[in-house]
């Protein structure tokens, strides 16, 4: 069932929206202006594919609809502009609304958005993993030359009997694609992107990490609200993701999580633990709401 928001409730939404977006970005905004680079936080505008403007964009989600306040009349097209800044082509007019066309968007995208939606299903009916320690990030310089700047914490020789004294369990394939050719041979599986859907496990950093990036591919049929908080999810796992790598990052502000000692694993598990509860909570309701979009989708997975 489509419910209605007024012009000024709308309004209100978005720009509530643009406001909260201004205050997650503007550190990077003003890094960005000063030429300045920073280790942990530009990965979120350089690996993902958004930035700030885009990010700023807001939609209601599937299953709203602007109430134009003229009944069988279109609204002028610089009105539509300003309104829908974005994905305005998705949008159609129906009995004096503005709303999504979640016909045209199947017919256009059906196919990423069945994949998008099986891949989150399938990840979240599996049991976590949480032994893996984030020695992933270990493993994009074992035996290599670090990628960053940033001194590693140990050294390259300690850094590399860390990998060697334990065992390297990565099931993500965005995260192995960049281990060293030493560190490949020694992970516990072979993730390519044939096997996502079958590999990919909720307690994973990176799995629960793309959340944000399957809802900015997901665009106007997901609420802004909700892109936001898979953002912010997001930073809090690339936050912890860092603080376990092999990288010194005290002089940016972040403590290392110490995965050699017994101590820094057990954090390192607790904090996995609780991003992968909150990314579970997430996976679901996106799941939920494609689902109430494209019904079909109910028993793809079933």
């Amino acid at each position: 069932m489509t419910k209605t928001l007024d012009i000024p409730t709308w309004t209100a939404l978005r720009a509530e929206h643009i406001e909260h977006v201004k205050k997650l970005t503007s550190e990077h905004l003003a890094r960005r202006r000063r030429g300045e680079r920073h280790p942990v936080w530009d990965f979120m505008y350089t690996y993902y594919p958004t930035s700030p403007g885009k990010l700023s964009h807001w939609h209601p989600g599937a299953g709203f609809a602007l109430d134009l306040g003229c009944k069988g009349t279109a609204p002028a097209s610089q009105e539509i502009d300003d309104i829908l800044p974005r994905h305005k082509d998705h949008y159609v007019e129906r009995d004096g609304t503005w709303v999504l066309d979640t016909h045209r968007v199947w017919e256009k995208r059906g196919t990423s958005i069945a994949y998008m939606h099986r891949l989150m299903s399938l990840t979240m009916n599996r049991p976590p993993q949480l032994n893996c320690f984030g020695l992933h990030e270990w493993a994009m310089v074992y035996k290599d030359t670090p990628r960053h700047p940033e001194p590693l914490r140990l050294g390259a020789e300690a850094s590399n009997r860390v990998v060697e004294a334990g065992t390297l369990r990565c099931s993500h394939i965005d995260a192995f694609r960049f281990f060293t050719k030493d560190a490949v041979p020694l992970n516990d599986k072979y993730p390519t992107r044939a096997t996502q859907s079958q590999m990919e496990q909720p307690g994973c950093l990176h799995a629960t990490m793309d959340l944000y990036k399957w809802t900015t591919k997901l665009g106007p049929l997901i609420p802004g609200e909700l892109l936001l908080r898979t953002f912010e999810l997001a930073c809090d796992v690339r936050k912890l993701d860092m603080e376990a790598s092999p990288y010194d990052l005290r002089e940016w502000g972040f403590q290392p999580v110490k995965i050699e000692t017994p101590s820094g694993r057990a954090e390192y598990v607790r904090r996995q633990k609780a991003l992968s509860l909150k990314g579970q909570q997430l996976r679901a309701e996106i799941i939920d709401r494609l689902e109430a979009a494209f019904p079909q989708l109910r028993s793809a997975n079933r």
